[in-house]
């Protein structure tokens, strides 16, 4: 099992190794700059945004661990990961959230005249609701589809496939895929063949964030790393067992590891 941190300075190409994942140090800004280079080259990209949640089922199994670490970018979405990076000495400069990068990106794509398909986030009118407030914030952003799969749609490959090829078909400069993980980014992993130009982002709740159909915490609380308990009082029957089951114990342990491994380096320690 790969383990939950480490203290090296990072991976090659900039990536620092915490929660069992390799995350790039970058910002947000940072990221846009990449994404734009590679799109005045031709290339199109995945983008993950792993959180605690993430990184609690990667930490366990090898091939969800791949999944997250052989995209082209990889962003800190939990503020337990920025913690534990600046426990560790290898510290990431920012969290970065897919449910902000939806905005930022929609931006990109509106000024590399690139357009924008929604995949997910519950009923389709939530995701034609994010694309009118993405389309109002960037005027000139076109979004050329939308679309919002049976829940279980990949229980069957022609499932999978009928979503494939919609979205294939739209040919998009850019995807934001809401329909959670690992589902999401299972099938970005496939779309990434068809679609070698296109940038993707697994961003989970994102699109209905940006519907206003789920409101996000207030800004003090994604500072304070408590979005979290905003998002359990909103979705409890939801979310409870996964945040307070699951989540939280491996968080307690990740930051307890980073403080006990920041102990012994001290001298004398």
């Amino acid at each position: 099992m790969t383990p939950l941190l480490s203290r090296g300075a990072g991976s090659p190409g900039g990536r620092v190794r915490v929660g069992g994942v390799e995350v790039d140090a970058v910002t947000e800004d940072e990221v846009l700059r990449r994404v734009a280079v590679a799109l005045e080259e031709g290339r199109g990209g995945r983008i993950v945004t792993p959180n605690v949640d993430i990184c609690r089922a990667a930490a366990t199994d090898p091939a969800l661990r791949e999944l997250v670490c052989s995209a082209d970018l990889v962003v800190a979405d939990g503020m337990p990961l920025v913690w534990a990076a600046r426990l560790l000495g290898t510290p990431l400069p920012a969290r970065v959230t897919g449910a902000d990068l939806i905005w930022s990106l929609s931006g990109l794509a509106a000024r590399h005249g690139r357009t924008v398909y929604l995949l997910g986030g519950g009923p389709e009118d939530v995701a034609r609701r994010a694309a009118d407030a993405l389309t109002g914030r960037h005027p000139g952003l076109r979004v050329c589809g939308v679309h919002a799969p049976p829940r279980h749609f990949d229980a069957t490959p022609e499932g999978a496939a009928r979503v494939r090829e919609r979205v294939v078909a739209a040919r998009p400069g850019f995807v934001f895929a809401g329909l959670g993980f690992p589902r999401q980014d299972r099938l970005v992993a496939d779309l990434r063949a068809d679609l070698p130009q296109t940038w993707f982002l697994g961003c989970g709740a994102a699109i209905a964030f940006a519907a206003g159909t789920l409101g996000r915490a207030p800004e003090w609380m994604r500072r304070a790393g408590l979005e979290w308990a905003y998002r359990l009082g909103s979705e409890p029957g939801r979310l409870a067992r996964r945040y307070l089951v699951h989540d939280l114990p491996f968080a307690a342990r990740l930051l307890a590891g980073c403080l006990l491994a920041r102990a012994l380096r001290r001298p004398g320690g």
